[in-house]
């Protein structure tokens, strides 16, 4: 599979789109896939969810929604990946670049930056075909690539200026 064939595949057609109609979408794209199509679908998510695993990203998700937790930042990393190639290499270089990006919010009005199990769908339709699992990829290290960012209000404002204007006033 090329990455241009992973990103179409990966990408969402509709960007205001809520989680379970992207995680419907997906499993459409998906199903049709030969079982090595699928493999080499599931590697090339687990290998953008590797080099997403950052400080710096991690930081943006924290100033954006309070992300705390190793869970809820591999669901923002699933919501990154599905905003499309372009989104996702902008991002890797610069973590504000996300304040461009359509955001959508939770039932409290909170934002919503994240796709729940979006990175298991691939291996779900695999199972349902087989009793096994697909190949296991490492999708992460011990710790995120980086220096780990600092919870200060002055150095968040410093280092994510837009994402900080757009959403951190929401935290307070």
């Amino acid at each position: 599979m090329t990455e241009e064939q992973f990103w179409q595949l990966v990408s969402a057609t509709d960007l205001h789109a809520d989680s379970d109609t992207l995680a419907a979408e997906l499993t459409d794209k998906l199903t049709p896939l030969t079982d090595e199509e699928l493999a080499a679908f599931d590697k090339n998510f687990n290998l953008r969810m590797r080099d997403s695993y950052t400080w710096d990203l991690w930081g943006a998700a924290f100033v954006i929604s309070g992300c705390n937790s190793e869970y809820a930042f591999a669901e923002f990393r699933c919501w990154l990946i599905s905003r499309g190639q372009e989104a996702y290499y902008d991002s890797l270089k610069n973590p504000d670049s996300i304040a461009s990006l359509y955001i959508g919010q939770d039932k409290e009005g909170y934002a919503d930056p994240y796709l729940d199990e979006y990175d298991l769908i691939a291996g779900q339709i695999f199972e349902g075909r087989h009793e096994g699992e697909l190949p296991y990829v490492l999708s992460g290290q011990n710790q995120p690539q980086g220096k780990r960012f600092k919870d200060k209000t002055k150095v968040l404002k410093a280092s994510y200026p837009k994402l900080f204007e757009l959403y951190w006033a929401s935290h307070l």
